[in-house]
């Protein structure tokens, strides 16, 4: 789910656990001061959880439901707050909800978030109460009473053709084809910004057009060499220094991350580029690889949760 500077995605507890605690922490722990076991139960590994991001994809809310249809952890960070982020998330879980056909959701809302609950649907029921200090009411909402959603389920994505490559002409035209199918985010892993892949007045344009797309525009990329990437420059250094508000540039911090040998560029569409050996024109493309596209896009949050800023490129555009 995309909305404006944020997007919302189903999460996996496990995987996802220091993301989820990003948002709990200062919320829950420091801001509202309820208890670290208060917080966090053995409820966690059995609920399904939504996640908010912005383009930068930091964790900014937060919120589950269990596995007896409850919607609970509701969470925002206090800048994210007011602009449309709970909204989603709360949408994103009565949505699960729906399509494990339940007849209802029901939450304990802060009293504070009555009218806010009550704005979706949600209906107070009998007295208030105290839990973990802080006055609550149970809510909720009927969803057998609510029109079946109006917008259509989108369709399958089927996978398209994997297609090798073992040379750099050839690198060059599926990685041009990859962009030309994108629509307003890239993420792209690298050695040193592959300026010799990313050139070219054709690929330059598309780079360009996905940049400059809308409010959905994106283009994250990881660098494991920043000396040699600000040394050999090319055209998403170019990019980055001229669109900093939609193209970032970072570094993983993580030994894992900085050794891993390949590289590899990830479309919205599903599509995959990859090499196994960066310093090898040798790989494969596919247009559309929802499943390996999932599988190497969660490799790059992580890495991305771990890494800095790449300033020292950042100088250089001064």
């Amino acid at each position: 789910m995309i909305a404006e500077g944020f997007f919302v995605e189903m999460a996996d507890f496990e995987r996802d656990r220091s993301a989820i605690a990003a948002i709990r922490e200062p919320v829950f722990e420091v801001e509202q001061q309820v208890p670290h076991d208060v917080v966090w139960d053995d409820l966690d590994p059995r609920s399904q959880h939504a996640l908010a991001r912005d383009p930068q994809c930091k964790p900014i809310g937060a919120g589950r439901l269990t596995p007896d249809f409850k919607i609970g952890r509701m969470a925002v960070l206090p800048e994210w707050r007011n602009r449309g982020v709970g909204a989603a998330l709360l949408q994103a879980l009565i949505d699960r909800a729906r399509a494990r056909h339940a007849p209802q959701v029901w939450l304990h809302a802060q009293v504070e978030a009555i009218d806010f609950y009550r704005h979706h649907g949600f209906e107070p029921e009998g007295e208030q109460f105290i839990e973990a200090d802080i006055p609550h009411q149970l809510m909720r909402l009927v969803l057998s009473e609510l029109p079946p959603l109006e917008r259509d389920a989108p369709p399958p994505v089927v996978a398209t053709e994997e297609i090798e490559f073992s040379d750099l002409d050839r690198a060059h035209e599926l990685c041009l084809e990859l962009l030309k199918s994108a629509k307003h985010q890239l993420w792209i892993y690298t050695r040193d910004l592959d300026p010799e892949l990313f050139r070219g007045p054709s690929i330059e344009a598309e780079l360009r057009r996905i940049a400059t797309s809308g409010r959905q525009a994106q283009i994250l990329i990881l660098v494991q060499d920043l000396e040699t990437a600000g040394r050999n420059g090319g055209a998403l250094l170019a990019l980055a220094q001229r669109l900093s508000s939609t193209v970032s540039i970072r570094q993983p911090e993580t030994e894992e991350h900085l050794q891993f040998a390949g590289c590899y560029l990830l479309s919205d569409q599903f599509g995959v580029m990859e090499r196994p050996i960066a310093s090898r024109f040798e790989g494969s493309m596919q247009l559309r690889a929802p499943g390996r596209q999932r599988q190497r896009l969660d490799d790059f949050r992580q890495a991305w949760e771990h890494s800095r800023s790449a300033t020292e490129l950042r100088v250089q555009s001064l």
